[in-house]
């Protein structure tokens, strides 16, 4: 073994995934300005942030703070929570497209976001808890009472 890799980290080290969390938010931030066409200069004044700095953050060289993918957010006017989740700082939301229109509604307080969120995953919690049970009784239906259900809801 030579002596240059003995002072390397081993491929996919913490240093290679914070490089690669830095260029998927970047990636991300500049797919979202793009898609609001804004330019960089724009967003930078929008965000608070500087141009330069912006720039490093898109290209994957620097890593934003919270506060600055928060201001950032602002700017793009979406949910700084995406940003987080796509930063690694916050985990994945569930509840698919609900969850993500609760969220990305702009009439909404993060509280009432919070609570229809919590009431949403209650109901399906409960669903899924039901579901199993349903399918049980299915099964063990005979084929004529099947039959015959489903002559009655027609």
């Amino acid at each position: 073994m030579s002596d240059t890799n003995r002072d390397q980290p081993p491929s996919g080290g913490p240093m290679e995934k914070v490089a690669d969390i830095a260029s998927d938010i970047g990636e991300y931030i500049r797919q979202q300005r793009s898609n609001a066409k804004i330019s960089l200069r724009q967003l930078s004044k929008l965000a608070g942030v500087s141009n330069p700095y912006l720039s490093q953050i898109e290209r994957g060289v620097r890593k934003p703070s919270a506060e600055i993918l928060q201001q950032i957010a602002k700017g793009l006017r979406i949910s700084a929570e995406a940003l987080y989740v796509q930063a690694g700082i916050l985990d994945l939301p569930t509840g698919g497209p609900v969850g993500d229109a609760i969220r990305a509604d702009t009439e909404l307080t993060e509280r009432q976001k919070q609570v229809l969120l919590d009431v949403y995953e209650s109901f399906r919690r409960e669903n899924a808890a039901a579901t199993p049970a349903q399918t049980t009784q299915a099964a063990d239906a005979k084929p004529e009472d099947q039959a015959a259900e489903s002559k009655e809801s027609a």
